[in-house]
């Protein structure tokens, strides 16, 4: 169903497009800085200014792209951050999603050091919670305030998945 790459330059204004508003902006990103409007400028520099991020373009069958995340180790040596999962609006709801995190997985633990995935996502963000779940991640921790957009507190839940758990998952 799809292919991982490299996120290349040329893929930040197809990314940057996915984007439509200050709320979907941060809930893909966080609190990494970007501002409003968003744009494929600074996307670009966003992962030129850190090689540590491994980032990813999922490509569909044609070649198009339809997913981007990206992995860093963390400095145990021992865990990856999976982040800044995104799926372009033309294809959610078509597993595409799935496809991508489970790639992601592979990729994040291909080394044998990686013991655990960890990534953070907005409490309110029902359908990236329930995937996260289902591919066996589980809540370690939720900050009720972790961000205010627009006079309203976000929470945010960590969730973690170790090497055995994703062993007892994986297709």
């Amino acid at each position: 169903m799809i292919e991982l790459r490299a996120f290349a330059p040329a893929d930040a204004l197809s990314v940057a497009s996915w984007i439509d508003s200050l709320e979907a902006l941060i809930t893909w990103s966080g609190n990494t800085g970007f501002t409003w409007p968003f744009d494929a400028r600074q996307l670009s520099a966003f992962h030129a200014s850190d090689p540590s991020r491994r980032s990813h373009v999922a490509v569909g069958p044609d070649g198009t792209p339809v997913g981007h995340f990206l992995l860093r180790t963390e400095p145990s040596g021992r865990s990856v951050r999976l982040g800044m999962v995104l799926v372009s609006p033309a294809v959610r709801g078509r597993g595409y999603g799935e496809a991508m995190v489970e790639a992601a997985l592979g990729e994040a633990f291909a080394s044998p050091a990686i013991q655990r995935v960890n990534l953070g996502v907005y409490s309110h963000n029902a359908g990236a919670m329930r995937l996260y779940e289902r591919l066996g991640f589980r809540t370690e921790s939720v900050d009720p305030k972790a961000t205010c957009v627009a006079g309203a507190w976000w929470a945010s839940t960590t969730m973690s998945l170790p090497r055995d758990a994703w062993r007892s998952h994986a297709p």
